[in-house]
C-alpha cells in the first residue's frame, strides 16, 4: 500500500492532482477541499489510499490522515465504494460526518449525490459505533447541513487554489449560486464557476 506521497505538485485539476515523486508523476483523485490547498510548483505531502480493481489502480489523495481514515472506514459500509466515499468527503468534513452519523441525521447524509434515504439509514446503522467520537471542547462545530452555505467556501477555495483571485472567485460563486439548489454538488458548481470565469 502507498501510505502517502511527498513531492512537487506538477498539475492541479478539478478532481485530481499530479504530484512528481522521484521523476514520476503520480495522479491522485482528490476532493475540491484538498485540491484548494495545492499549488503548482510547491511541495506537498498527501496521505493516500490505493484502490485496486481488476482493470485499474486508483490513488486517492487526502488533506490529512483523518480524512484518509474516514475514507477507508466509509467503504466498509454496504454499498459505499471509493467514488461515493470521496463524494461524501467532498460535501462533508470528517467531523461533520461523525456528527451526522452519531445523530442519526438521515436528511443530512442524503445531501450527498448518490445517497438515498435507505442508503443513509444503512450507513448510520453500520458505522455509528465505529466512526469515532464527536468533536468536543468549545462550541460544537456546525454541521454542513446547518445555516450558511459551506459549498460556497469549498468552491471559493477551489478557485483560489487554481490561480484565480479571491475577488474573481467570489464573483464566480455568486454567479453559480442559483444552480446550487437544496443539494449542492460541489464538484459541478466548481466546474460551472470555472466556465463562468473563462467566459468572462
Amino acid at each position: 500500500m502507498i501510505a502517502f506521497v511527498r513531492g512537487t505538485v506538477a498539475a492541479v485539476g478539478l478532481n485530481d492532482a499530479v504530484v512528481e515523486v522521484g521523476g514520476v508523476g503520480l495522479a491522485l483523485q482528490c476532493t475540491p477541499h484538498t485540491i484548494s490547498t495545492l499549488r503548482v510548483g510547491e511541495p506537498a505531502v498527501l496521505p493516500t489510499s490505493l484502490v485496486v480493481r481488476e482493470d485499474s489502480l486508483t490513488l486517492f489523495g487526502f488533506l490529512d490522515e483523518d480524512e484518509r481514515q474516514c475514507f477507508e472506514l466509509l467503504q466498509t459500509a454496504s454499498g459505499v465504494g471509493p467514488k461515493l466515499a470521496q463524494a461524501m468527503l467532498a460535501v462533508f468534513r470528517p467531523d461533520d460526518l461523525r456528527v451526522a452519523v452519531a445523530g442519526d441525521d438521515v436528511k443530512t447524509l442524503t445531501k450527498v449525490p448518490g445517497i438515498g434515504q435507505k442508503g443513509a439509514q444503512r450507513i448510520i446503522l453500520e458505522l455509528k459505533d465505529r466512526i469515532g467520537v464527536l468533536p468536543t471542547g468549545g462550541p460544537q462545530r456546525q454541521s454542513v447541513a446547518g445555516a450558511g452555505a459551506p459549498w460556497r467556501d469549498q468552491v471559493h477555495q477551489g478557485l483560489v487554489g487554481l490561480g484565480w483571485s479571491a475577488k474573481e472567485a467570489e464573483q464566480a460563486v455568486e454567479l453559480v449560486a442559483p444552480e446550487a439548489g437544496d443539494v449542492p454538488d460541489v464538484a459541478a458548481l466548481l466546474r460551472a464557476a470555472l466556465q463562468a470565469l473563462r467566459k468572462g
